[in-house]
């Protein structure tokens, strides 16, 4: 049975490619304006996919806090602070003006790749007439290597520096399950609220498919290769789709029991109604579980008192992947049959970790704009995907809640509810 405490969003951070902060979000949305394009941060010559969701013009100096704090800071950790800055600052708070002891932290992340530059030395000191020689990086190698680098990539430390400048000494934790993180993140800051062991939480994710490490560990298998168009690459549900299109991104909520929230005076952007998680076995054919995903949503709309008529929409994972969209619609037709479906990483990729926080806060500006953003480059409905995909013009929205729904190939799904204030 669902808690009776009221849990509501008075801050919403968002860290994208087609924008920094809530108003240059919801133009770009608005505009149809894809950030999808060239690759200018994160170029690597010769390899086969040379566009990306990247970040434009993000300075770090810009929102983390100390300043001083930057140096053991790699570019998600910085993102990661930025979205929780911008969330904070909307929510009206500043440190000390919660409870310290009552105040807590829950993020979503992944692994983070080190910039290859912070390893150069140490690399030189392995090469010898081209070839890398493994048994030099102990004895020379480390000697290059700054003591800090480790806490420049550790994927708990966007949570850690949050808590550390906003003074929240309660709950702080860190989830990671690739795409599955942020929901689930959300999830456990909902769960302390309902309990009452926490007054105000800071929940959200950071992620990159892009540092040139991850591009080498992942591969571009799975990516879009539509190198000439790269603003037409990310396809979700489109019969013509090859692949996702990496990205990288952060979003950040606060969130806060209605009492508390109404008793300082918020402003309150929405509603957090409930979020579960689900497990199901994948394979090499069948790397998304439709099962799962339909028990996810199913649990879901339990946890949060509603039914599928209560729902405007529903914000799908839609990667583009050849292989796992067909899989993704099964599950939505089989749990919510003719619901509209949002497939909104067509403006900005796949962020992984970051990207369930990412279509949440997104979701949060479309209650509150009252429109669904359509979906680009949705051109030809693939009949394997048989779901209702919003295309050509924004969706107006009639009911009073939105589903975001999140998932991984290996098998774990996350979903939320998000609702009109």
């Amino acid at each position: 049975m669902q808690s009776q405490v009221e849990v509501v969003i008075t801050g919403n951070g968002v860290v994208s490619p087609i924008g920094i902060g809530n108003e240059a979000v919801w133009e770009s949305l608005m505009a149809g304006k894809s950030g999808i394009a060239p690759l200018s941060v994160f170029t690597m010559p010769d390899y086969p996919v040379t566009f990306g969701g990247e970040l434009k013009d993000f300075d770090g100096k810009k929102y983390v806090k100390p300043r001083k704090a930057l140096k053991v800071m790699c570019r998600e950790i910085q993102t990661g602070f930025a979205a929780a800055a911008l969330a904070m600052d909307q929510a009206g708070l500043e440190p000390g003006s919660v409870d310290p002891e009552r105040l807590g932290v829950v993020y979503g992340s992944e692994m983070m790749y080190s910039d290859f530059e912070d390893l150069r030395a140490a690399y030189d000191q392995c090469i010898e007439e081209g070839w890398y020689q493994h048994d030099r990086w102990g004895p020379s190698a480390m000697s290059e290597t700054n003591p800090l680098w480790m806490l420049k990539y550790l994927p708990n430390m966007p949570a850690c520096h949050v808590g550390i400048y906003y003074d929240g000494r309660g709950h702080n934790n860190t989830i990671c399950l690739e795409e599955a993180s942020a929901i689930n993140a959300v999830s456990e800051a909902l769960a302390h609220l309902r309990r009452g062991t926490m007054d105000c939480m800071i929940t959200g994710a950071t992620g990159s498919r892009l540092n040139l490490n991850v591009l080498l560990y992942r591969g571009d298998s799975l990516l879009s290769h539509r190198n000439d168009e790269p603003e037409k690459a990310s396809r979700p549900f489109e019969k013509d789709r090859d692949g996702s299109v990496s990205s990288e991104a952060a979003a950040a909520m606060v969130l806060e029991t209605r009492e508390k929230a109404e008793a300082r005076g918020a402003n309150i952007l929405g509603k957090v109604l409930g979020a579960s998680s689900t497990f199901g076995r994948v394979t090499a054919d069948a790397p998304v579980s439709p099962t799962a995903v339909s028990s996810c949503i199913a649990a879901t709309l339990r946890d949060s008192s509603i039914t599928p008529d209560d729902l405007a929409c529903i914000v799908s994972h839609g990667s583009g992947n050849i292989a796992d969209d067909p899989l993704e619609a099964e599950g939505i037709k089989a749990a919510l049959p003719g619901v509209p479906v949002a497939a909104l990483k067509s403006y900005y990729g796949n962020s992984g970790s970051a990207c369930g926080a990412l279509d949440a806060g997104v979701a949060v500006l479309a209650l509150q704009h009252g429109k669904v953003p359509a979906t680009l480059n949705y051109d030809t409905p693939d009949p394997a995907c048989d779901i209702p995909v919003i295309h050509g013009q924004p969706l107006d929205i009639d009911k009073p809640a939105i589903l975001i729904l999140s998932h991984t190939r290996k098998g774990q799904c996350a979903a939320m509810v998000v609702a009109k204030a």
